[in-house]
């Protein structure tokens, strides 16, 4: 069984579109993620990935169809509170999840607000900063760190509730290239190392590869699935619908065009080099 089955979910907001009507925000999605599996959901602004994000520890409920997380359904109110002790959702700006004044405090609001004992509190806190390498850093101030410092303390703040999975909603987005690097690695960290089941909402191509498996949203449906060379493989497809594909793939499915032999496209830049070597080797 499926650790998130969510089943022909529709969802919309009060705000009406052109024709006056509602707009359907998610249009008949169905999904599931295994438990321990790095899951990547991508799409472009407005396809209805954070929305999803939301209806995965029940913050938003579907208008119609279902979700399920460990086989509770997130309709049931008196199971909210233990759908949001087993998935933890990490917010695209952590301003907006910080709010102790030093470090070691915040990761501890979260434990100490589901009734935690303290020495307890105090175990989990030092856990969380520790794997996220954020322990040297628990006496700072928030406003102190960087933005990717910040968002590894968010995560931490999750990580102290011992939740089975984490949703991840565009975590990198406010991010620099070094903050985006330290957040990824955190996130493969937990996945592998702690066996931490992860939903990686995105629009970045190249961080939908590390998942196992990505689905792909596009207008408040569902596009299509499989794991990134699968999908990343239907290049014609992606830019149809307005998504990129990681510039190593674009540029061998541009080579391949011209006639060049490439059997099977690259997804790294590592992928991409090796296979131009091989093809450009008398």
């Amino acid at each position: 069984m499926d650790f998130i089955s969510v089943q022909n979910v529709t969802f919309q907001y009060d705000e009406q579109g052109e024709s006056g009507k509602n707009k359907l925000v998610l249009d008949d999605v169905s999904f599931g993620v295994k438990k321990g599996e790095f899951v990547a959901v991508l799409g472009h602004n407005g396809s209805g990935k954070s929305t999803i994000a939301k209806h995965l520890n029940a913050m938003l409920i579907p208008l119609s169809g279902k979700v399920y997380i460990d086989g509770m359904d997130t309709s049931d109110e008196s199971l909210t509170f233990d759908i949001r002790r087993r998935v933890g959702l990490v917010l695209q700006n952590p301003d907006n999840q910080l709010v102790a004044s030093v470090v070691e405090e915040d990761v501890a609001f979260g434990p100490e607000n589901i009734g935690i004992p303290s020495d307890e509190i105090r175990e989990r806190v030092d856990e969380a900063l520790k794997a996220v390498d954020m322990y040297d850093h628990r006496l700072k101030a928030p406003y102190k760190l960087s933005g990717g410092q910040k968002q590894r303390v968010a995560i931490a703040g999750i990580i102290a509730m011992k939740p089975d999975c984490i949703v991840l909603d565009e975590p990198t987005a406010m991010l620099d290239p070094q903050g985006r690097e330290e957040v990824l690695s955190t996130v493969l960290k937990l996945n592998k190392e702690n066996g931490i089941t992860i939903v990686l909402i995105t629009h970045y191509m190249e961080e939908a590869v590390l998942a196992e498996k990505v689905y792909v949203m596009d207008s408040g449906k569902m596009l299509t699935s499989g794991t990134p060379r699968e999908v990343f493989s239907q290049v014609e497809l992606m830019k149809k619908h307005r998504l990129d594909v990681p510039q190593a793939t674009e540029l061998c499915h541009k080579l391949r065009a011209c006639g060049v032999e490439i059997k099977e496209l690259p997804l790294t830049e590592e992928e991409c080099t090796a296979m131009l070597r091989e093809v450009m080797t008398p």
